[in-house]
């Protein structure tokens, strides 16, 4: 099992530092608005890392956090007259109630900043102690960058370019402008604690690294997030982790993409900001999922018009297949089988490929774009083992299938009843489908029927022209938007 690392920058064989026993933690949701689509996309990818090192036989605990209190969700408290408190616990049951639907399970164990401010405090103190922090007259407390000599690290950033593009603190009180906040003292009206220094609140960084400290110590085997928080949030975590410490705080740093809309970056200031809500109001959550899983989580996702429409038709076509060999059970159970040796070896290494093909591709730094790509080669194979119209072809089909079904599931893929969800699938393209353009396919079925194919070809190319495909098959046509 291999997994970059992005403190390495290269692939390493997985070892965790206590014999089978896993720490994981992924940086979650800042709670100043509605979950969006790269929100989405990295609690699936944590998530599925979870359960692929479980499937491998690691005993994992897989933590997540809340940041439940920052400038961002002060600026909304004052923007919406909602207390901060009050605004974040209604963010984080509105996300919570969205994730759900989109089927991605819980972490372990759940932590929130507000609810570990005591944690926070003393870890302050203990870096002040150690000559790595200094409050300030205003009561404020910084982090000394310069007594970390290992700064950077992460990163690959010197102290001279650590300003670069990053936003600072402008306090005169501090030694060194790129010090960063431990404790931020409280401005009038907004939310505040208590501390050695006086009222109050977390600085971002020292949040994770007090929250990771109390539910696993002073190590953890991976701490993931996005690519984005390289730099200054998990470089500003490691320098104060291990001041504190002595050690080496994570053995395996992880970082997926980020999601890009039509190549611009996707951010709240452009007015791209694709929300997670809005998407699964139009497509199945397995469509989303399948189209953020095609590309390698280490790298950035395009989001184009046709990334979820053309992911949802390819799950179409699977279920599809999916249905016609699930109805072929009713076949099976009514033939009078004539298995042979032959046929039953044929599907135990049908079952055997699709799994073991996918382990491999996981274990290679949990590559679902190439396990995703094999899919189309075994459905491929179904449908002409279900042309062949033997039961031992039929055997075989269904061995695939189900286990198709039993190893993608950890991708959330394969869930649904087949038959539902091709219904589903066919009333919604109807529905979109515009009265004028029904007209002409069923003219166009008229001339086919008729066999006055130069008049079908022609309807063809018109539709074509408005946009649309068709697909003739025995029975009918099945017309669907490019």
């Amino acid at each position: 099992m291999k997994i970059y690392n992005s403190l390495t920058k290269r692939k390493e064989e997985f070892v965790p530092l206590d014999g089978n026993k896993v720490k994981m933690y992924a940086c979650g949701i800042t709670v100043s608005g509605e979950a969006h689509i790269g929100h989405g996309y990295q609690a699936l990818i944590y998530d599925i890392m979870r359960k692929y090192l479980k499937k491998q036989g690691y005993d994992v605990t897989y933590a997540r956090n809340y940041t439940d209190v920052d400038d961002k969700i002060i600026a909304k408290s004052r923007e919406t007259g909602i207390p901060a408190d009050e605004y974040a616990a209604k963010m984080i049951e509105n996300i919570n109630e969205i994730m759900e639907k989109f089927h991605v399970d819980d972490p372990d164990v759940w932590l929130k900043a507000t609810e570990n401010i005591d944690n926070i405090i003393g870890f302050v103190t203990a870096l002040i102690e150690k000559g790595h922090a200094y409050p300030t007259k205003n009561g404020d407390v910084y982090f000394d960058v310069e007594s970390f000599p290992g700064y950077g690290k992460l990163s690959n950033r010197n102290l001279d370019d650590a300003l670069d593009g990053v936003r600072v603190d402008n306090d005169e009180d501090k030694k060194n402008a790129y010090d960063f906040a431990l404790w931020k003292s409280a401005k009038p009206g907004e939310i505040s604690w208590d501390s050695p220094w006086g009222k109050g609140r977390p600085g971002w960084h020292i949040e994770c690294s007090a929250m990771n400290r109390e539910a696993f110590g002073e190590q953890i085997d991976i701490h993931g997030g996005g690519r984005d928080l390289i730099f200054p949030h998990h470089e500003n975590e490691i320098a104060q982790t291990e001041a504190l410490t002595g050690k080496q705080f994570v053995k395996y740093w992880t970082h997926n993409g980020l999601i890009k809309v039509n190549g611009q970056k996707m951010s709240k200031s452009l007015g791209n900001s694709l929300l997670l809500a809005d998407l699964l109001e139009k497509y199945s959550d397995e469509a989303v999922k399948f189209a953020l899983l095609q590309t390698n989580y280490r790298n950035d996702i395009n989001v184009t018009d046709t990334l979820f429409p053309d992911a949802e038709k390819h799950l179409y076509e699977f279920y599809s297949t999916l249905a016609v060999v699930e109805s072929v059970i009713d076949k099976l159970n009514g033939m009078e089988l004539t298995l042979e040796n032959a046929d039953v070896m044929r599907a135990v290494e049908a079952s055997e490929k699709v799994e073991t093909e996918f382990n491999e591709c996981m274990s290679d730094d949990f590559n679902t774009a190439l396990a995703l790509s094999n899919l189309f080669a075994y459905f491929k194979e179904i449908k002409k083992l279900l042309n062949v119209g033997q039961s031992g072809a039929y055997f075989t089909a269904l061995s695939y299938a189900v286990q198709i079904r039993k190893t993608y599931g950890l991708l959330g893929l394969f869930r649904k009843n087949a038959k539902e969800y091709v219904e589903w699938y066919d009333s919604k393209n109807k529905e979109e489908i515009p009265a004028e353009v029904q007209a002409i396919a069923e003219e166009r079925w008229t001339a086919r029927t008729n066999k006055d194919w130069a008049k079908s070809d022609e309807l063809r190319a018109k539709l074509a022209e408005m946009g649309y495909t068709v697909k003739d098959s025995k029975t009918g046509y099945e017309l669907t938007k490019n």
